[in-house]
């Protein structure tokens, strides 16, 4: 994350919100994918210093984090990580494939053919950037497609909701993983062909998939961690 950028008079507000939800989003990520452990205390000052930022985004951040039930605040010592368990991960994508899937079998019978057409673009940008090996540019490519598909289906209050359960899942993980890069260029390919034959079941269920094959995922490598020892 990058330093803190100077802004004009009338914005600070605006800024430091910005920064409060990167924080928070970045100790979400270490939290899903076990590098900050259950029992470890975030420190203030140390997180603000790795992070390039000033000590009160951190202090807004984690109490957004104890909101979540993520981090729990222990008088006279600071913020602590809470256990993550295997029903955690699975509420979590069970939640989100439930949206998406309502998001998909609505989308099958709406969607135009110029947004499926941006669809296979965006596919083809996916494509590229897990050929480049770049975590960052994967992960913008996945977020781009997913963006894309739930702005077509018209149901923005629904999309909305889908995106604030996405932000519990730690994309660089994945985006990192070619093997993962690869199951979802195929995964894309073949949920754009079903929505030009407009086969609401074939795309329910692969968009059911996705979240399926990301809960393995994500639980299997916690599985490796040792996290919920």
């Amino acid at each position: 994350m990058n330093a803190p950028v100077e802004v004009r008079p009338g914005r600070r507000g605006l800024r430091r919100a910005q920064l409060s939800d990167e924080v928070a989003g970045y100790l979400r990520a270490a939290i899903m994918s076990g590098s900050l452990r259950p029992g470890t205390f975030i420190r203030l000052d140390e997180t603000a210093a790795q992070l390039g930022v000033s000590i009160t985004p951190v202090r807004e951040a984690l109490l957004t984090l104890r909101s979540e039930g993520m981090v729990r605040l222990e008088p006279n010592r600071g913020h602590v990580v809470l256990p993550l368990s295997r029903r955690d991960i699975e509420d979590i994508f069970w939640l989100q494939s439930a949206i998406a899937k309502e998001l998909a079998a609505g989308a099958t019978e709406t969607i135009s053919t110029d947004a499926i057409d941006e669809l296979d673009e965006l596919t083809d940008a996916l494509e590229t950037a897990v050929a480049t090996t770049d975590s960052d540019a994967v992960a913008a490519a996945e977020f781009a497609f997913h963006r894309a598909f739930n702005r077509a289906t018209g149901r923005i209050k629904l999309a909305w909701f889908l995106l604030h359960v996405a932000r519990y899942i730690p994309q660089l993980i994945y985006a990192a993983d070619p093997d993962w890069g690869a199951a979802a260029v195929r995964n894309h390919r073949q949920l754009v062909a079903a929505l030009r034959s407009r086969d609401k079941a074939a795309v329910v269920e692969l968009t059911a998939w996705q979240f399926n094959d990301g809960a393995k995922r994500l639980t299997a490598m916690l599985d490796k961690s040792g996290i919920w020892t």
